[in-house]
C-alpha cells in the first residue's frame, strides 16, 4: 500500500472528509518532507511510519481540540477563531496537519533551528496555508499571550523551566493540550509537578484522554489543561 492509500485509509478511520481535499494536501506534505528529509534531517522517519506515526499521530485528537477551540475563552474566540501555537513544532508536527484540519483558525509554528524554519516557510508557500505563521524562535522568546498551545515529543513535564515558561504565557481562558504517549507515564509526569507554585495550576486543571491512532498498536493519549479564568 503506497501512503497516499494509507493515508486516505487513516483519515477516513478517524471520520474526515476525504472529498475535502485534505489527503491530497497532506499527500503534498509528505512528498515534500521525504524530498527534503536526506537533506536537512527534518524527521527520524520515512514511508508508513511517516504516514501513521507523524500525520495520523498529529490528527489523531482533532475531535478533542475542535471541543477544546471551541471552549476557550477570549474574544477572538468569540469571534470564531482561536490562535494555536506549535511550540517546537520540528518539521511541522502537530502544527501542519492541524492547520490543514483546521483552516479557519491560526497557527503560529515556532521552531529554532534555522533550517527546518525555511523548510516550512517554503510548505505553508507550496500548500498555500494562509492560516499558518512560522516563527523561527522559542517559546521563551515569545512576549505576546498564547491562547493555545500544542505540542508533540517536545519534552517531558519535569523540565520545569521550559514549562513554567509555556504556562505563564497561555493567557487566562486558554489552555494546553501536550501529546503524549502511555497515560501512565503522563500520570507520572504530571504528578511530579503538583508542588510547583507555578505548575499546580496546570496538574489541578489537567485531564488525559486516551486517542487512537489508526494502524498503531501503541498507546496514546493528551493532556489537556485549561487555564482558570
Amino acid at each position: 500500500m503506497n501512503h497516499e492509500q494509507l493515508l486516505a485509509r487513516g483519515l477516513a478511520a478517524l471520520d474526515f472528509d476525504v472529498s475535502s481535499g485534505i489527503s491530497e494536501t497532506l499527500s503534498r506534505y509528505l512528498d515534500e518532507l521525504e524530498r527534503w528529509n536526506p537533506l536537512y534531517g527534518l524527521v527520524n522517519a520515512e514511508g508508513e511510519d511517516l504516514v501513521i506515526k507523524h500525520v495520523l499521530d498529529s490528527l489523531a485528537p482533532w475531535r478533542v481540540l475542535e471541543e477544546l477551540f471551541a471552549d476557550i475563552e477570549s474574544p477572538v474566540a468569540q469571534a470564531g477563531e482561536v490562535r494555536v501555537a506549535d511550540i517546537g513544532t520540528g518539521a511541522g508536527f502537530p502544527g501542519i496537519p492541524l492547520s490543514i484540519a483546521f483552516p479557519e483558525h491560526p497557527f503560529i509554528l515556532i521552531e529554532r533551528l534555522e533550517k527546518r524554519a525555511r523548510f516550512l516557510e517554503n510548505i505553508v508557500v507550496l500548500l498555500k496555508l494562509d492560516n499558518v505563521e512560522i516563527r523561527q524562535s522559542t517559546v521563551e522568546n515569545e512576549h505576546e499571550p498564547l491562547q493555545c498551545v500544542v505540542f508533540r515529543a517536545l519534552k517531558p513535564f519535569g523540565d520545569r523551566r521550559v514549562f513554567r515558561s509555556i504556562w505563564k504565557k497561555i493567557q487566562p481562558g486558554g489552555a494546553l493540550c501536550a501529546y503524549k504517549g502511555r497515560i501512565m507515564h503522563a500520570k507520572l509526569e504530571l504528578a511530579e509537578l503538583s508542588d510547583d507554585p507555578v505548575l499546580g495550576g496546570l496538574v489541578a486543571n489537567a485531564r488525559i484522554v486516551p486517542v487512537w491512532v489508526p494502524f498503531l498498536e501503541e498507546e496514546r493519549c493528551v493532556v489537556i489543561a485549561k487555564k482558570v479564568s
